[in-house]
């Protein structure tokens, strides 16, 4: 083994020539990367794993079916040595020295002349480790792991030198918990520097922001306090139209009773660039997390999401509730706690059983969740005596008792 360290360098390997001996697991798992390059890939193996034949079958690599020949490394510039035949390897690694082609040896990392980083990606840049003096593939993969991890969650946050695009990024923070916001979500939360906030957003995270960030409290309390919709859409313009990066952190996602789209046009009105990340829905999430599938083999094939924010006999219901009376799937129902009575009673004069199962999930995915079941003939004093309050997922449907037996969730 050399004492004089590796030399880190990227290779730009699109459209050259790049050889793969042997199609097993290790292939299969560099392949990728090089395909991502841009490489044009000969792989020369007897056999492939199911994986390495199906890029072989959609033509992203070329797959030549024989063992090793001399000469097989003809005008290549940089090649994988991974067959299971030592003899292979140490004939093909001779070839790569003679012809001066950078080659890695995934049997012998001491006769290579390259070696393999591990790799991770976030957002445009590339993590690449290697130890300085013998591959230690264990040790490289868990900094990897440290420093990529940091990165996407931005706990390790490495300032951008050249000027940002100011603009917007809606942001869908997820049912409450904030291990629940996506990777992407949290980075760009990481790296704004005013935050825009729902009350239902996952709150714990603002707590980790820098102390130059601006943080303007955007909540919307139930017959209480709130900040009109239309002095949101002037605050994200505003700072953004004075060179800030800005994320509107909402609860959920933003396109699922989010007013979202909303204030996605109002900035393509103001010409401010707008970028949505998804969140996970508390339609789907909060009912998992109490032990409840909105869908389940032999139980319901459908479920569907409706705003209970309105009664069903208010004019302004854009919900067909009679069609959802005479279903058989799912019903979850978001922001009807208050409607609940309401709702039931509709529901069962539309054909629903009054002993269909209903459950209240209350402040889902938080330390505060709590589980309450019920039937539609009980439901509404059931969150009368148990003092139900917003934000509560409803579950509506067999699926509830599917999940009563579940250990999720505090339940009652």
């Amino acid at each position: 083994m050399a004492e004089h360290p590796a030399y880190p360098v990227g290779l730009r390997l699109e459209g050259r020539r790049v050889v793969v001996l042997g199609g097993g697991q290790v292939a299969q798992r560099r392949l990728p990367a090089l395909i991502a390059a841009g490489a044009d890939i000969h792989l020369v193996s007897p056999e492939a794993t199911p994986s390495v034949e199906a890029m072989a079958d959609a033509g992203e690599i070329h797959w030549v079916r024989r063992p090793y020949e001399y000469g097989d490394l003809a005008d290549a510039w940089y090649a994988l040595i991974a067959t299971s035949d030592p003899g292979a390897n140490e004939a093909a690694s001779a070839e790569a020295e003679t012809r001066r082609v950078w080659c890695v040896r995934s049997d012998d990392a001491s006769a290579a002349t390259a070696w393999t980083p591990a790799t991770g990606r976030s957002e445009g840049v590339t993590v690449a480790i290697l130890t300085t003096d013998r591959p230690d593939p264990r040790r490289t993969a868990a900094i990897r792991d440290a420093v990529v991890e940091g990165l996407r969650d931005g706990t390790l946050v490495a300032p951008h030198q050249r000027e940002k695009t100011p603009g917007v990024a809606l942001v869908g923070g997820g049912p409450g918990d904030p291990d629940l916001i996506t990777v992407r979500g949290r980075r760009l939360l990481a790296e704004a520097d005013v935050v825009i906030a729902d009350r239902l957003g996952p709150r714990d995270l603002l707590a980790e922001l820098p102390p130059h960030v601006e943080v303007i409290d955007a909540a919307k309390i139930p017959y209480g306090r709130y900040m009109a919709q239309e002095a949101i859409n002037n605050a994200l313009i505003e700072h953004a139209k004075a060179g800030k990066s800005v994320v509107r952190l909402k609860g959920g996602d933003p396109f699922v009773f989010g007013r979202g789209m909303e204030e996605a046009h109002a900035l393509a009105e103001a010409g401010i660039p707008c970028t949505v990340v998804p969140g996970i829905s508390s339609s789907i999430s909060v009912p998992g997390a109490a032990g409840i599938p909105v869908t389940h083999r032999g139980v319901a094939h459908e479920f569907t999401v409706v705003s209970g924010h309105v009664a069903p006999d208010d004019e302004r219901s854009l919900v067909n509730w009679q069609a959802l009376a005479q279903g058989t799937g799912t019903l979850v129902v978001l922001m009807g706690v208050d409607k609940i009575g309401r709702i039931a009673e509709t529901l069962i004069a539309g054909g629903r059983a009054p002993e269909t199962p209903v459950a209240l999930v209350q402040e889902g995915t938080t330390a505060a969740q709590r589980r309450v079941d019920a039937t539609l003939a009980t439901v509404a004093e059931t969150v009368e005596r148990e003092e139900v309050r917003p934000p509560a997922v409803i579950v509506i449907g067999e699926v509830v008792q599917a999940g009563m037996n579940a250990p999720m969730g505090n339940q009652r």
